[in-house]
């Protein structure tokens, strides 16, 4: 019997931005869900509007388990991770920990395709890319709802956004993103 479903199904109890208060509370689960549609908009974007060559779907799915270590590990803050190098350093020894111990719970005639799924986040670019997207549009949404808290944060990730200097991001902030604060009554218009 395997437990790997068992411990992925509670990335659902960990709550994330756990240093903020929250008007809309996120866990793992839902945040990798978003990762996910995210990385293969971008993708697409890249592969339908640029003609560059890339596979959205399996950018979907490396970001479904972009977060999958943190069953174990808990979401730590970005703040708290990037305090110095050596506490990210050690933190990155403990997702690697994590890593092996959640890919040794596959059973082992299925465990070769996770393989390449578990513990290799920064492997592509769109998931990166869509993790720090996600984040900014939490804290958009935050904003808009009336909570400070996240104004900087915004101003942070919009900045680590325009960093990566990937069009597909520009093309998603300038024709996708601006709709995501509106209102029920504002998204049925056209």
């Amino acid at each position: 019997m395997s437990h790997f479903f068992a411990v992925l199904y509670r990335l659902r109890y960990i709550s994330r931005w756990s240093l903020m208060r929250n008007s809309v509370h996120e866990n793992v689960a839902e945040h990798s869900y978003y990762v996910a549609i995210l990385a293969h908009t971008l993708a697409t974007i890249d592969r339908d509007v640029y003609g560059v060559h890339t596979d959205p779907e399996r950018s979907a799915v490396r970001a479904l388990f972009h977060d999958a270590t943190e069953a174990f590990t808990g979401d730590i803050p970005t703040p708290v991770k990037h305090h110095n190098e050596a506490l990210l350093q050690n933190f990155r020894a403990i997702e690697r920990i994590a890593a092996t111990r959640l890919h040794d719970l596959v059973p082992a005639h299925i465990r070769p395709t996770y393989t390449s799924l578990i513990g290799v986040d920064d492997a592509d670019p769109y998931v990166k890319a869509a993790d720090i997207l996600d984040a900014y549009l939490k804290c958009v949404t935050e904003r808009t709802n009336g909570n400070r808290e996240f104004v900087h944060a915004e101003a942070q990730t919009l900045q680590s956004l325009r960093a990566l200097d990937m069009p597909a991001v520009t093309y998603f902030l300038i024709h996708l993103a601006p709709s995501v604060h509106k209102s029920l009554d504002e998204l049925q218009t056209p």
